[in-house]
C-alpha cells in the first residue's frame, strides 16, 4: 500500500492515530471539508465570530438507511444542526464533527457521504471547523454514526421562545409534513412498498431569516423526531394553553397520506427535516405566510392552528367536523429513523 492508497473497506487501523488514520483524514475528510478554519494538525480551532449572542447546539445522527431519496446521513447532519440554530434566530458560523465508523465500512461510500456533507455545509454557508474520527469493531455500530456541534450568532435583543406565546396567536408550518419519515420508511423496503416520495431534508435558514423582522414572531421549531404533534404538545405543556388544530389546513402530500393509511401511521408524528413550525401574533401571520410562500421550500406554507386559552391540550378538528385530542408521543410511530 502506498501513501496515496486507501483500501476498499476500512479497518481498525484507520483509527489508530498513525499513518492509516492520517491517510483517511487527508484523503476523505480534509479533501472534502477543507476551509480556512479547519487545521488537521491542530487540537483546537480558532473561530472568528461576528458580534451578537453566541448560540451552541449539539446533535447525533444514526439514520438507517444511510442514504435515502432526497438525502443521506452526511447532508442530514449538517442540515439538522444548521436548522436548530436557524429556528433559534441565529446565523450558523461553524460546526464540529465526530465520526464513528464501523470496521469494514466501504471507503467509496464514506467518500460519497462526506462529499454530501461538504456540499450541504457550503450551501448553508457554514464551515466544519474541527472534528474527530473513531473506528468501531465490526458489529458495534450501524455502519456510520455522526455527532455534530453547531455555533451560531444571533443579533442582540432578539428573543424567541415558548414563553412568549399568547392566546390568540397563530401556528404556521412552512410546508408538507411527514415527507422525511415516509421517505426513509420506504427506502428500507420492509413493507413491500415503493414510491417516489422524497425527504424534505434541507436547510431552513432562509425560511427562518425571512420571519425575523416581524415583531409578532414568538417561537420557531423544526419538527424532527416526533413531528408536528410533538412540537405542538411541547407548546401546550410549556404554556398551559391549548392548541386548536384544523386537520383540513395541514399540508400533507397525498402519497404520504396513502402510505400512512395503509400502515396505520399518523403523519402528524412523522419526522420532518426541512420544515419550520412558527407561532406568531395574528397581526403578522399573513405577512409570514407571504414571506414563506415566496421562498423555495415554503410554497405550501399554511396556517394550521390557533392558540387557545387552555387547558393544555391539542384539539384536532377533523375534516368530518369532529374533534379528537392529539396526545403526546409514547412509542416510536415507525422503526426509528434517527
Amino acid at each position: 500500500m502506498t501513501d496515496e492508497d486507501l483500501p476498499d473497506r476500512l479497518t481498525l487501523a484507520h483509527g489508530n492515530g498513525g499513518r492509516r488514520m492520517r491517510m483517511l483524514i487527508e484523503r476523505i475528510f480534509a479533501r472534502h471539508l477543507a476551509n480556512p478554519m479547519l487545521d488537521t494538525n491542530a487540537d483546537a480551532a480558532c473561530i472568528d465570530l461576528p458580534p451578537g449572542d453566541v448560540l451552541v447546539t449539539t446533535d447525533g445522527f444514526t439514520v438507517q438507511p444511510l442514504e435515502f431519496p432526497g438525502g443521506d446521513i452526511g447532508s442530514l447532519a449538517v442540515h439538522g444542526t444548521v436548522n436548530d440554530l436557524a429556528v433559534s434566530g441565529a446565523v450558523p458560523v461553524a460546526l464540529t464533527l465526530n465520526v464513528f465508523i464501523e470496521e469494514g465500512f466501504e471507503t467509496a461510500r464514506l467518500d460519497r457521504l462526506v462529499a454530501s456533507m461538504a456540499a450541504a455545509a457550503r450551501n448553508s454557508g457554514v464551515a466544519v471547523a474541527a472534528g474527530d474520527v473513531k473506528l468501531l469493531r465490526r458489529g458495534e455500530g450501524g455502519g456510520l454514526y455522526l455527532a455534530t456541534t453547531g455555533i451560531g450568532v444571533r443579533r442582540p435583543g432578539l428573543s424567541l421562545g415558548i414563553s412568549g406565546i399568547r392566546a390568540g396567536d397563530v401556528v404556521l408550518v412552512s410546508g408538507p409534513v411527514g415527507d422525511h419519515g415516509t421517505a426513509v420508511l420506504l427506502a428500507r423496503e420492509e413493507f413491500g412498498l415503493s414510491g417516489d416520495i422524497v425527504s424534505d431534508a434541507a436547510s431552513v435558514l432562509p425560511l427562518a431569516q425571512a420571519l425575523l423582522g416581524l415583531s409578532g414572531l414568538r417561537f420557531m421549531r423544526d419538527p424532527t423526531r416526533g413531528g408536528l404533534a410533538t412540537v405542538l404538545n411541547e407548546v401546550a405543556r410549556a404554556t398551559g394553553l391549548s392548541v386548536l388544530l384544523d386537520e383540513e389546513t395541514i399540508p400533507i402530500r397525498d402519497p404520504v397520506r396513502s402510505v400512512c393509511e395503509m400502515l396505520g401511521y399518523d403523519p402528524l408524528y412523522l419526522a420532518c427535516e426541512g420544515r419550520i413550525v412558527a407561532v406568531l401574533a395574528e397581526s403578522d401571520a399573513a405577512a409570514a405566510l407571504a414571506a414563506w410562500r415566496a421562498l423555495p421550500g415554503g410554497e405550501s406554507a399554511a396556517a394550521i392552528a390557533r392558540i387557545g386559552g387552555g387547558p393544555p391540550d391539542i384539539v384536532l378538528r377533523t375534516v368530518l367536523g369532529g374533534e379528537r385530542i392529539v396526545e403526546e408521543l409514547e412509542d416510536d410511530p415507525l422503526p426509528r429513523i434517527c
